[in-house]
């Protein structure tokens, strides 16, 4: 093929391998058994969050290769490298946890460092687990280089074996992480038994690759390619298949496409692209960190897209996608059935996607969703005029209780179960939250409200998938409410409100709630309330003792709870590009 013409001396790279005071540098690539022609091409980043931790991640380094083929054959020259992650599943229920979020940080900031310290001209990004996906795009869109994301791919469900010793309900269909989590539940409630829990723990994991139902990571995905930074369609297949290498092949060369175009990510993460994403995640019964991660990713390019703005867009979009938690099928099912934009094709046919966003092909998502034949299955993907609802499977509230917002998921969970009113019980860490499920000392009809677990107080606003699931495993998931200024995890299920702010550590009025206060969620109408007046209310903050105090006064956690900003902005921890006195492509 004929080589596209790159300017080096508009191109990051030019300060690496450029002109005769560059000699040392280049020694150091021809050392690597770089070719003359190599050094001067443009060099491409491939960052991975490639580890040993899960499965999510364990699949990356493969496809990363396959990535730096499609870069080579469009005469560039990939360069590359790894970052962390942080894996929820392990994370969960635990200490780790407060690792998660700041994890997404350390991610964008290890990626930029990176990119900045060698100068590369463009970026590929593979990501597989929760908080991987949103940090590898908001670094994507901070160092505004022509950049390409690819998802790592989902896990296979499990499956019990025939005629395995387990519960009727856990046997003859797909199997989750999100069941095992529920079978703990079960089993300290008495009903499950020690035999059956291991069989199920190990079958409910075959292979590598994400969460397999609509939790974080796989909402994460979908939102790439609805966002425009990965090539359509390239997040559906499961981790396993061999395909996988052909999209991480064509990412490679998408993205020296978009070099070549001069197409940068900020011209693909635009306020309209953002809100294509705000709707699948609607549309999808995305997991509710959609709207922490989205304002994130929106923060980088300058943009204002606030946690109210999410859910905004979630109020007036249909959820039409039955997948896990809250429906039936897993993101297997969705990529058999036509995928991403076979939901994007139908938010499309109802005037609900701005068509006119660039993606990391080169062309609009308009003119790519034109070349769709897919249609909605009725199964997987119901027809968008004939939703599962008519509004979407996340909600946003506010209130007393919340003035900065609140977010709860309500896929699965049926319009007169919507609304719960209930006295207070409260706990000062998702620990004696979790022991007081495990005891069974809370009462039915309560809410329990679980607090100094957000992104500063926690510090790491931790997932509560373990005390969830836990509920859930008892039959309890209608029968108390839960609310928290920390997270859920995209598999809980049940009526669980989070992100509540301001959090507790800022004093927030859920740190001044009290046993037996009546709290009413109504996420019909979008609120949260607890019954006090506003007096009463100023009457508490004035005897507040100020937060609680915590062990993490030095190393990592320390520094980010120094610097997080609120969670309705997407708990930040810099400026963003408002700030911005450069662009890193331009120096």
């Amino acid at each position: 093929m004929d080589a596209p013409k790159f300017d080096k001396s508009k191109l990051p790279s030019r300060h690496v391998t450029e002109g005769p005071e560059r000699a040392p540098h280049r020694s150091y690539l021809y050392a690597m058994g770089l070719s003359d022609a190599e050094i001067h091409q443009p060099l491409v980043g491939v960052a991975t969050c490639w580890n040993e931790a899960a499965p999510c991640n364990i699949a990356l380094n493969r496809q990363a290769q396959s990535v730096k083929l499609g870069v080579k054959q469009a005469l560039g020259t990939p360069r590359e490298f790894t970052t962390i992650t942080v894996t929820d599943g392990i994370a969960m229920g635990h200490e780790g946890m407060r690792s998660s979020l700041a994890s997404r940080e350390a991610i964008a900031d290890t990626v930029e460092l990176t990119m900045r310290g060698h100068c590369y001209d463009a970026l590929v990004g593979l990501a597989g687990c929760d908080k991987s996906l949103p940090g590898m795009m908001m670094a994507m869109v901070r160092l505004n280089v022509p950049s390409v994301f690819i998802y790592g791919g989902s896990i296979l469900p499990g499956r019990a074996p025939a005629g395995a010793a387990v519960p009727e309900d856990f046997a003859n269909r797909d199997l989750t992480v999100q069941d095992l989590f529920e079978a703990v539940g079960r089993h300290q409630a008495g009903t499950l038994g020690n035999a059956a829990l291991d069989i199920l723990e190990r079958v409910a994991c075959p292979s590598a690759g994400a969460c397999g139902g609509q939790f974080t990571a796989n909402t994460m995905a979908c939102v790439s390619e609805a966002i425009g930074l990965a090539l359509l369609n390239s997040s559906g297949a499961p981790a396993p298949y061999e395909s996988r290498d052909q999209y991480s092949t064509a990412s490679g060369m998408a993205v020296m496409n978009l070099l070549a175009k001069g197409i940068r990510s900020r011209d693909v993460v635009t306020r309209k692209s953002l809100e294509n994403a705000a709707r699948v995640v609607a549309c999808t019964g995305g997991s509710t960190n959609g709207g922490l991660h989205l304002p994130a990713i929106a923060h980088e390019a300058g943009i204002d897209f606030t946690l109210q703005d999410v859910c905004d867009i979630f109020k007036d979009t249909p959820y039409f996608v039955d997948l896990k938690p809250g429906g039936k099928y897993v993101a297997k099912d969705l990529y058999e059935a036509g995928g991403v934009p076979v939901v994007m094709k139908e938010l499309m046919r109802a005037g609900l996607i701005h068509g006119e966003c660039m993606t990391a092909s080169g062309r609009t998502l308009g003119e790519e969703l034109d070349d769709i034949r897919g249609e909605a299955d009725g199964r997987v993907i119901h027809p968008i005029d004939t939703p599962i609802t008519r509004t979407g499977g996340v909600v946003g509230l506010k209130g007393n209780l919340a003035p900065e917002g609140a977010i709860v998921k309500v896929a699965g969970i049926a319009p007169e179960d919507q609304v719960f009113t209930g006295p207070a019980r409260v706990f000062e860490c998702e620990e004696d939250a979790f022991a007081a499920v495990q005891n069974r000392t809370y009462e039915i009809g309560e809410v329990l409200v679980i607090r100094n677990e957000g992104p500063k107080g926690g510090p790491g606003m931790r997932e509560m998938l373990a005390t969830t699931a836990a509920l859930s495993g008892q039959g309890m998931g209608k029968k108390v409410a839960l609310i928290t200024d920390g997270r859920f995890s995209g598999a809980t299920r049940g009526f669980c409100v989070g992100h509540v702010g301001p959090e507790a550590a800022l004093g927030g009025p859920i740190g001044l709630v009290a046993d037996g206060d009546m709290i009413t969620i109504d996420a019909v109408n979008g609120t949260i309330a607890v019954a006090l007046t506003d007096a009463e209310l100023e009457a508490r903050r004035a005897r507040w003792k100020g937060p609680r105090k915590t062990i993490y006064t030095s190393g990592a956690l320390w520094k980010y709870a120094e610097q997080v900003g609120p969670t309705w902005q997407g708990a930040v921890t810099h400026p963003g590009a408002k700030a911005e006195a450069h662009v890193y492509a331009d120096l």
